[in-house]
């Protein structure tokens, strides 16, 4: 496939070399392709592309959205809501505030009966979004390595067959997935979040990953 990763941070930069990893055209959108890490991501994944928002959102088959929970909405709007028409969108954002985490525990802009997630479908309704890659951190999403085993990634979203292309990826990528249903589960999926920050900015221990354990 054509993969389009709108963000060019950590996350965008590391699902976008998993992605070409396992064979697909990707195209890393950024604000800037000028910026120094853009550059160098291009110049470590020669088989990569680089462009904006607007372009990449064109180019990709399947678009993922990797760009802080904060601005994720301008982002979209950015790269063309049109250009999101009748494609599977990986939204991996979660909603977190400026303020810095208090006692290990990140601030959220949402509240427990909304979510990003549900925000974003709503902008842009003609594409199917599933939430998923929002609960480990970067140097987890691809072919984790824990000694609990495989590791849970868990999903939502309206649309049945996009969250059964999500789950191929994630099958490829090394994780088991468990889908959670409709997009209102992101209520639950992105406090996920929170819970996964809290030993790192409390222990420094970033190494984990949840696991769904099911008799």
């Amino acid at each position: 496939m054509k993969i389009g990763v709108i963000g060019s941070g950590e996350v965008g930069q590391t699902l976008g070399t998993a992605f070409l990893t396992e064979g697909h055209d990707v195209m890393l959108g950024t604000r800037d392709p000028e910026k120094d890490v853009v550059k160098k991501w291009k110049s470590e994944n020669p088989k990569g592309q680089t462009g904006t928002f607007e372009v990449t959102a064109r180019f990709g088959e399947l678009l993922i959205l990797c760009v802080a929970g904060s601005v994720a909405e301008s982002a979209v709007q950015q790269a063309g809501v049109a250009n999101f028409a009748g494609k599977v969108v990986i939204d991996t954002t979660n909603p977190i505030a400026g303020p810095p985490p208090a006692t290990g525990v990140l601030p959220f802009f949402t509240d427990l009966n909304s979510s990003l997630m549900e925000k974003i479908q709503g902008l842009i309704p003609d594409a199917s979004v599933v939430k998923a890659f929002n609960s480990v951190g970067n140097a987890a999403m691809y072919k984790p390595q824990l000694p609990g085993g495989v590791p849970t990634m868990f999903i939502c979203g309206d649309n049945a067959a996009a969250k059964t292309t999500v789950t191929g990826i994630l099958t490829d990528f090394g994780w088991e997935t468990e889908d959670m249903g409709v997009a209102a589960a992101a209520r639950a999926i992105e406090p996920l979040c929170m819970l996964w920050c809290i030993p790192g900015f409390l222990h420094n221990s970033w190494n984990h990953a949840f696991k769904l354990l099911k008799p």
